[in-house]
């Protein structure tokens, strides 16, 4: 019985590992590309999205992250889709 809970426990750990990202997808009508920072749980990230593309990407740290930009800033929890335009990040 011990043996299964500690199987069950590692599971659980593995799973809420793998989770700790945040990934959106974006549209980033500008052709510049930009590098923001992001912070997620208290830990600080940096965040780059390619000029002139659609994408995604993923920030390795757990939701919600607050990026900064210079438009303000903008609280992402994963899943969204956002698009970039004049260095403004807008959810869609």
């Amino acid at each position: 019985m011990k043996k299964f809970i500690g199987i069950i426990m590692a599971v659980m750990f593995v799973s809420s590992v793998a989770s700790a990202a945040v990934t959106v997808q974006y549209y980033n009508r500008d052709s510049k590309d930009y590098e923001w920072k992001a912070v997620c749980s208290g830990s600080s990230y940096t965040v780059q999205f390619g000029g002139s593309r659609t994408s995604s990407t993923t920030i390795q740290g757990s939701s919600p992250c607050v990026v900064t930009t210079g438009s303000g800033d903008v609280t992402l929890k994963g899943g969204e889709n956002i698009e970039i335009k004049d260095g403004k990040i807008t959810i869609k």
